[in-house]
């Protein structure tokens, strides 16, 4: 179970941002982390990374409550970027939402491979690792 290159989180709170990326660090997830504070600056940034030829990064958290464009509204928006690299992306939902019907939700997204309450510890992380094989 080796790192990954890349990864991006999608977040409005400073904090869970700060704790996910400590948590990424202590156990040496990948080489580079991509940080938007919303979904909307998630789906520019994404393409423009296209538009360069850059891949995108191999693991999004995406949290669902933000402003701007919410992580729902970003998923409708991403499975559109037009990159083959995008079926080498996995999403997982962070949130601190324990509500079912966004658990049920979730589901209707096939390029959602899990949810995960907040807050992200380290053991999270380990575990997405070891479910995914990112080369």
């Amino acid at each position: 179970m080796g790192k990954i290159e890349s990864s991006c989180i999608i977040d409005d709170d400073p904090i869970a941002i700060y704790g996910i990326k400590r948590s990424m660090k202590e156990i040496d997830f990948c080489n580079k982390i991509v940080v938007y504070n919303n979904g909307q600056d998630a789906i520019d940034g994404l393409n423009n990374m296209v538009a360069e030829g850059i891949a995108l990064p191999s693991i999004i958290l995406l949290d669902l409550n933000m402003p701007i464009m919410d992580g729902w509204e970003f998923l409708d928006d991403f499975i559109k970027i037009p990159n083959n690299n995008t079926k080498k992306v996995t999403i997982y939902i962070i949130s601190s939402s324990i509500d079912p019907r966004d658990v049920i939700k979730v589901q209707d997204y096939s390029l959602v491979s899990n949810y995960i309450l907040k807050p992200i510890k380290s053991a999270d992380l380990l575990k997405l690792l070891s479910d995914g094989s990112y080369d």
